[in-house]
Protein backbone atom coordinates (compact mmCIF):
# COMPACT_ATOMS: atom_id res chain seq x y z
CA UNK A 1 0.00 0.00 0.00
CA UNK A 2 1.53 3.54 -0.69
CA UNK A 3 1.58 5.91 1.98
CA UNK A 4 0.50 9.75 0.39
CA UNK A 5 2.33 11.18 3.11
CA UNK A 6 5.64 10.01 4.82
CA UNK A 7 5.64 10.97 8.48
CA UNK A 8 8.85 11.20 10.21
CA UNK A 9 9.53 11.73 13.88
CA UNK A 10 12.61 13.69 14.87
CA UNK A 11 13.65 13.38 19.02
CA UNK A 12 14.31 16.54 20.83
CA UNK A 13 15.17 17.50 24.54
CA UNK A 14 18.07 17.55 27.02
CA UNK A 15 20.60 18.51 25.20
CA UNK A 16 20.08 17.23 21.93
CA UNK A 17 21.26 19.70 19.26
CA UNK A 18 21.12 18.39 15.82
CA UNK A 19 17.01 18.06 15.38
CA UNK A 20 16.79 21.11 13.29
CA UNK A 21 19.16 19.94 11.04
CA UNK A 22 17.76 16.92 10.85
CA UNK A 23 14.43 17.76 10.13
CA UNK A 24 15.74 20.13 7.54
CA UNK A 25 17.48 17.35 5.90
CA UNK A 26 13.61 15.18 5.91
CA UNK A 27 12.30 18.00 4.99
CA UNK A 28 14.47 17.86 1.75
CA UNK A 29 14.06 14.33 1.26
CA UNK A 30 10.55 14.67 0.65
CA UNK A 31 9.27 13.75 3.99
CA UNK A 32 6.95 15.55 6.85
CA UNK A 33 9.02 16.03 9.80
CA UNK A 34 8.29 16.85 13.13
CA UNK A 35 10.61 17.54 16.06
CA UNK A 36 8.73 15.51 18.86
CA UNK A 37 10.28 15.97 23.11
CA UNK A 38 11.44 12.90 24.65
CA UNK A 39 8.73 13.81 27.00
CA UNK A 40 5.57 13.78 24.74
CA UNK A 41 6.64 10.21 23.78
CA UNK A 42 7.06 9.09 27.28
CA UNK A 43 3.27 11.00 28.49
CA UNK A 44 1.26 9.35 25.19
CA UNK A 45 1.06 13.42 23.94
CA UNK A 46 2.97 12.02 20.70
CA UNK A 47 2.30 8.80 19.38
CA UNK A 48 5.08 7.40 17.46
CA UNK A 49 2.96 4.87 15.45
CA UNK A 50 1.67 8.09 13.63
CA UNK A 51 4.84 7.67 11.75
CA UNK A 52 6.95 5.76 9.37
CA UNK A 53 10.53 7.32 10.30
CA UNK A 54 11.62 7.91 13.78
CA UNK A 55 15.25 9.16 14.18
CA UNK A 56 17.14 9.50 17.58
CA UNK A 57 19.78 12.21 16.84
CA UNK A 58 22.71 13.80 17.58
CA UNK A 59 23.89 16.07 20.33
CA UNK A 60 24.57 15.19 24.14
CA UNK A 61 21.78 13.61 25.75
CA UNK A 62 22.09 14.41 29.31
CA UNK A 63 25.25 15.91 28.95
CA UNK A 64 26.25 12.18 28.22
CA UNK A 65 26.78 12.10 31.82
CA UNK A 66 26.91 8.51 32.25
CA UNK A 67 27.94 7.90 29.11
CA UNK A 68 27.06 8.67 26.24
CA UNK A 69 23.42 7.67 24.76
CA UNK A 70 23.37 6.00 28.23
CA UNK A 71 20.16 8.31 30.30
CA UNK A 72 18.74 8.70 27.27
CA UNK A 73 18.24 4.81 26.88
CA UNK A 74 17.47 4.14 30.15
CA UNK A 75 15.08 6.59 30.32
CA UNK A 76 12.81 5.38 27.56
CA UNK A 77 13.63 1.84 27.73
CA UNK A 78 11.82 2.00 31.61
CA UNK A 79 9.11 4.17 29.85
CA UNK A 80 8.72 3.45 26.00
CA UNK A 81 10.98 0.43 25.17
CA UNK A 82 7.79 -1.99 24.51
CA UNK A 83 6.10 0.82 22.29
CA UNK A 84 9.54 1.34 20.25
CA UNK A 85 10.09 -2.38 19.68
CA UNK A 86 6.51 -2.84 18.16
CA UNK A 87 7.34 0.28 15.69
CA UNK A 88 10.00 -1.65 14.55
CA UNK A 89 8.21 -5.38 14.02
CA UNK A 90 5.44 -3.01 12.18
CA UNK A 91 8.17 -2.59 9.49
CA UNK A 92 9.04 1.35 10.23
CA UNK A 93 12.62 2.56 10.28
CA UNK A 94 14.41 3.84 13.24
CA UNK A 95 17.74 5.22 12.71
CA UNK A 96 20.37 6.46 15.08
CA UNK A 97 23.06 9.41 14.34
CA UNK A 98 26.12 9.87 16.57
CA UNK A 99 24.23 10.33 20.31
CA UNK A 100 21.38 8.42 18.69
CA UNK A 101 23.75 5.60 17.61
CA UNK A 102 25.21 5.59 21.09
CA UNK A 103 21.03 5.40 22.44
CA UNK A 104 20.24 2.92 20.35
CA UNK A 105 22.90 0.25 21.14
CA UNK A 106 22.32 0.60 24.44
CA UNK A 107 18.74 0.60 24.23
CA UNK A 108 19.32 -2.94 22.46
CA UNK A 109 17.92 -2.06 19.14
CA UNK A 110 21.07 -2.56 17.65
CA UNK A 111 22.26 -5.57 16.42
CA UNK A 112 19.64 -6.98 16.96
CA UNK A 113 19.94 -10.32 16.27
CA UNK A 114 16.96 -12.66 15.62
CA UNK A 115 14.71 -9.75 15.89
CA UNK A 116 15.64 -9.41 19.57
CA UNK A 117 15.78 -5.82 20.16
CA UNK A 118 15.98 -5.32 24.03
CA UNK A 119 20.08 -6.59 24.37
CA UNK A 120 23.09 -4.63 24.26
CA UNK A 121 26.11 -6.63 22.61
CA UNK A 122 27.53 -3.69 21.40
CA UNK A 123 29.41 -0.24 22.39
CA UNK A 124 30.64 2.83 21.32
CA UNK A 125 33.12 4.48 23.88
CA UNK A 126 35.97 6.82 23.79
CA UNK A 127 37.90 7.60 20.80
CA UNK A 128 41.58 5.91 20.68
CA UNK A 129 42.96 9.54 20.29
CA UNK A 130 41.80 10.85 23.73
CA UNK A 131 40.34 14.26 22.68
CA UNK A 132 36.67 15.06 20.57
CA UNK A 133 36.89 14.87 16.39
CA UNK A 134 35.40 17.33 14.77
CA UNK A 135 36.31 16.59 10.87
CA UNK A 136 35.31 14.79 7.96
CA UNK A 137 35.61 11.33 6.81
CA UNK A 138 35.30 8.95 3.90
CA UNK A 139 32.90 6.32 4.30
CA UNK A 140 32.85 3.00 2.51
CA UNK A 141 29.27 1.57 2.25
CA UNK A 142 28.83 -2.42 1.93
CA UNK A 143 26.68 -3.16 -1.21
CA UNK A 144 25.16 -6.50 0.28
CA UNK A 145 24.17 -4.93 3.45
CA UNK A 146 20.57 -5.08 3.71
CA UNK A 147 19.93 -1.33 5.09
CA UNK A 148 17.32 0.73 3.98
CA UNK A 149 19.12 3.89 4.35
CA UNK A 150 22.43 3.01 1.94
CA UNK A 151 21.04 1.62 -0.97
CA UNK A 152 22.55 2.53 -4.36
CA UNK A 153 25.28 4.54 -2.05
CA UNK A 154 28.96 2.69 -2.35
CA UNK A 155 30.91 5.81 -0.76
CA UNK A 156 30.27 8.81 0.92
CA UNK A 157 32.06 12.32 2.67
CA UNK A 158 30.23 12.93 5.66
CA UNK A 159 31.33 14.88 9.00
CA UNK A 160 31.66 13.36 12.27
CA UNK A 161 32.13 15.22 15.53
CA UNK A 162 31.95 12.88 18.64
CA UNK A 163 34.15 12.04 21.74
CA UNK A 164 33.14 8.79 21.83
CA UNK A 165 32.15 6.97 18.55
CA UNK A 166 34.78 3.81 19.20
CA UNK A 167 32.89 0.62 18.10
CA UNK A 168 33.75 -2.56 20.52
CA UNK A 169 32.07 -5.90 20.35
CA UNK A 170 33.01 -9.09 21.09
CA UNK A 171 34.51 -11.39 18.19
CA UNK A 172 31.78 -13.73 18.43
CA UNK A 173 29.79 -10.87 17.92
CA UNK A 174 31.67 -9.02 15.09
CA UNK A 175 31.76 -12.33 13.23
CA UNK A 176 28.01 -12.64 13.11
CA UNK A 177 27.60 -9.45 11.99
CA UNK A 178 30.38 -9.53 9.41
CA UNK A 179 28.19 -13.11 8.33
CA UNK A 180 24.76 -11.05 8.51
CA UNK A 181 26.80 -7.94 6.43
CA UNK A 182 24.94 -5.81 8.89
CA UNK A 183 28.38 -4.07 9.04
CA UNK A 184 27.04 -0.86 6.42
CA UNK A 185 29.74 1.27 6.82
CA UNK A 186 33.48 1.34 7.36
CA UNK A 187 35.96 4.33 7.96
CA UNK A 188 38.15 4.80 4.82
CA UNK A 189 40.60 6.33 2.77
CA UNK A 190 40.06 9.33 0.31
CA UNK A 191 39.92 6.47 -2.58
CA UNK A 192 37.62 4.06 -0.55
CA UNK A 193 40.09 1.73 0.43
CA UNK A 194 39.29 1.05 4.07
CA UNK A 195 41.11 3.12 6.54
CA UNK A 196 42.61 -0.29 8.40
CA UNK A 197 42.44 2.09 11.62
CA UNK A 198 44.96 4.57 10.31
CA UNK A 199 44.17 7.73 12.05
CA UNK A 200 42.68 10.75 11.01
CA UNK A 201 40.28 8.53 8.29
CA UNK A 202 39.90 5.98 11.00
CA UNK A 203 38.82 8.86 13.29
CA UNK A 204 38.33 6.60 16.59
CA UNK A 205 39.91 3.65 16.19
CA UNK A 206 36.48 1.68 15.67
CA UNK A 207 37.07 -2.17 15.48
CA UNK A 208 37.20 -3.13 11.84
CA UNK A 209 36.84 0.72 11.00
CA UNK A 210 33.44 -0.05 11.56
CA UNK A 211 31.49 3.55 11.32
CA UNK A 212 28.08 2.15 11.40
CA UNK A 213 25.66 -0.88 11.76
CA UNK A 214 21.82 -2.01 11.30
CA UNK A 215 19.72 -5.22 12.30
CA UNK A 216 18.97 -8.46 10.23
CA UNK A 217 16.11 -6.09 8.34
CA UNK A 218 17.78 -3.30 7.19
CA UNK A 219 15.25 -0.75 8.78
CA UNK A 220 17.14 -0.22 12.14
CA UNK A 221 20.11 2.03 11.24
CA UNK A 222 23.18 3.51 13.17
CA UNK A 223 25.91 5.46 12.07
CA UNK A 224 28.28 7.92 13.95
CA UNK A 225 28.39 10.68 11.17
CA UNK A 226 26.55 12.79 10.23
CA UNK A 227 24.14 12.86 7.18
CA UNK A 228 21.99 15.54 8.25
CA UNK A 229 25.20 17.92 8.08
CA UNK A 230 25.76 17.42 4.53
CA UNK A 231 22.53 18.77 3.02
CA UNK A 232 24.28 20.74 -0.29
CA UNK A 233 27.27 20.67 -1.64
CA UNK A 234 28.61 23.54 -0.44
CA UNK A 235 28.69 22.11 2.56
CA UNK A 236 31.41 19.64 1.63
CA UNK A 237 35.19 21.00 2.77
CA UNK A 238 36.56 20.79 -0.93
CA UNK A 239 33.20 22.49 -2.44
CA UNK A 240 35.01 25.96 -3.62
CA UNK A 241 37.81 23.86 -5.13
CA UNK A 242 35.02 21.48 -6.76
CA UNK A 243 33.07 24.25 -8.09
CA UNK A 244 36.28 25.77 -9.74
CA UNK A 245 37.06 22.52 -11.42
CA UNK A 246 33.37 22.71 -12.86
CA UNK A 247 34.04 26.15 -13.61
CA UNK A 248 37.04 25.28 -15.83
CA UNK A 249 35.17 22.65 -17.35
CA UNK A 250 37.80 19.59 -15.59
CA UNK A 251 34.97 18.39 -13.48
CA UNK A 252 31.16 17.32 -14.57
CA UNK A 253 28.29 18.60 -12.20
CA UNK A 254 27.05 14.97 -11.63
CA UNK A 255 30.26 14.01 -10.39
CA UNK A 256 29.82 16.01 -7.49
CA UNK A 257 30.20 13.83 -4.11
CA UNK A 258 26.78 12.25 -2.90
CA UNK A 259 25.40 14.17 0.16
CA UNK A 260 23.50 13.30 3.22
CA UNK A 261 20.18 13.54 1.92
CA UNK A 262 20.33 10.61 -0.05
CA UNK A 263 20.19 8.41 2.97
CA UNK A 264 16.85 9.99 4.06
CA UNK A 265 15.51 9.59 0.38
CA UNK A 266 16.13 5.77 0.73
CA UNK A 267 14.11 6.03 4.12
CA UNK A 268 11.62 8.05 2.11
CA UNK A 269 11.44 5.72 -1.11
CA UNK A 270 11.01 3.00 1.20
CA UNK A 271 7.77 3.60 1.57
CA UNK A 272 6.62 4.53 -1.74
Amino acid sequence: MTISTINALVLTGYGLNCDNETVYALELAGASAHRVHINAIIDGSAVIDDYQIMVFGGGFSWGDDHGAGVVQAVRMKHTVGEKITRFIESGNLVIGICNGFQTIVNLGLLPGFDNNYKQRSVALTYNDCGNFRDDWVTLSVNSDSPCVFTRNITIIDLPVRHGEGKFVAEDAVMKQLLENHQVVCQYALPDGTLADNKFPFNPNGAMMDIAGICDTTGRVFGLMPHPEAFNHPANHPQWSYRKELIRRGQMAPDDLPVTGIRIFENAVGYFL
